[in-house]
């Protein structure tokens, strides 16, 4: 058992021909998938994704022989990942700020990472949901505001200067500030961004058009620019290692720290946001609190799954913007610096809907106008 980020680190690290996690990610116990990893460490793209799948359902790869199968050894992974983590921060410094650190691994993988490399770093750890269980009896695997009370709660007993939060495989954290306020992930990778900038200027970043416009600002503040790319992980680290950019991040807690590895690491975020904290000396609300603030809304749309391309190409010839983007679904940029995607859901027979604004009221107007629209082109189209 181990974090995804530390298989993918293994894989990398010892030279190893590919990879293969089992895991459901975030998703609750009943389900299980695999995520393969190519040579570099890094997820394989969706196209290769798309023939190993042909290959499977179409009855497999021939078997070989007996006496053609190779042999099985361990590799010890966890150790040099946990060593690689703390190379990539000041550690002095987080040992010196004497940090009170409250996690929640919610029974998945992380749990033997994070607490070990928090406590490498001198803080002093208090935990809840730690022992790996993959029926998640603490919490749903997925880390969100409505189901983080018992990490609410440890932060304020114990008196922590932060909570982090990590879903089932470990590549993702959320954190809670010292006065037990959930921050998604957007404003963390944020936070991130801007301390990496001021000390590497006019660095690219690549994030997903689903992302907030605060990557934007930190991001252009300090002088570098922002690569969209379509909404997954895969597209972000693919586009990072086929860019050579070395920062990226998701709206779900997913920061990819390319000077370690180019893939969603939670650890690896806990580690920079507690150096971030000591080097300041101030605590996490403050920091975040100085990041510009927008609302945000989200919905959907039902619309069949053979008809969502013609509704797309219905849309982008029906909306005007000042700014269009096409990467991903039809992504709408207005003079107020209010936006909305509009996306087909690769998995549900509906569209997604996304919308950021200085104002709710402008949200909520945004998402009605669109969602409006779309319902009458896909009852146009039958």
């Amino acid at each position: 058992m181990l974090p995804t980020p530390a298989l993918q680190f293994g894989v990398r690290e010892f030279g190893l021909d590919g990879g293969l996690m089992v895991t459901a990610s975030h998703n609750p116990p009943e389900f299980n998938g695999v995520k393969v990893v190519a040579s570099d460490g890094v997820e394989v793209s969706r196209g290769r994704e798309a023939e190993i799948e042909a290959l499977f359902f179409g009855g497999g790869p021939e078997l070989c022989s007996w006496d053609g199968i190779g042999d099985v050894r361990s590799l010890d992974v966890l150790e040099p990942y946990r060593r690689a983590v703390l190379s990539h921060v000041d550690v002095d410094a987080v040992r010196g700020a004497g940090l009170r650190v409250a996690l929640d691994p919610g029974n998945g993988v992380a749990g033997l990472t994070a607490p070990s490399v928090a406590t490498e770093l001198g803080c002093e750890v208090h935990t809840v949901n730690v022992d790996v269980d993959g029926m998640f009896p603490g919490r749903d695997s997925e880390p969100r505001p409505d189901n983080l009370d018992g990490l609410r709660a440890l932060v304020e007993a114990s008196g922590s200067d932060v909570g982090v939060a990590f879903d089932g495989d470990g590549d993702r954290s959320i954190f809670v500030d010292e006065g037990g306020e959930v921050h998604w992930g957007d404003r963390s990778f944020a936070l991130v961004a801007r301390d990496f900038l001021s000390r590497n200027p006019g660095t690219d970043v690549a994030t997903p058009v689903s992302s907030s416009r605060v990557i934007e600002d930190v991001v252009s503040e300090g002088g570098g620019s922002v690569v969209w790319t379509k909404v997954g992980s895969v597209d972000v680290s693919r586009t990072m290692v086929d860019s050579g950019i070395v920062l990226g991040g998701e709206e779900n807690g997913g920061i990819m720290y390319g000077p370690l590895l180019q893939v969603r690491d939670g650890t690896m975020a806990m580690a920079l946001i507690l150096e971030i904290m000591a080097r300041s000396g101030r605590p996490l609300s403050e920091l975040l609190g100085e990041l510009p603030q927008y609302s945000q809304g989200k919905g959907r749309v039902a619309c069949p799954n053979d008809v969502k391309g013609r509704v797309l190409e219905e849309l982008r010839g029906s909306v005007e913007a000042p700014r269009v983007e096409t990467v991903d679904g039809l992504k709408l940029g207005y003079p107020d610096g209010s936006w909305i995607l509009v996306r087909p859901s690769g998995t549900e027979p509906v569209f997604r809907l996304y919308a950021e604004a200085g104002s709710g009221e402008r949200v909520d107007q945004l998402i009605g106008k669109h969602r409006a629209l779309i319902e009458s082109v896909v009852e146009s189209l039958g």
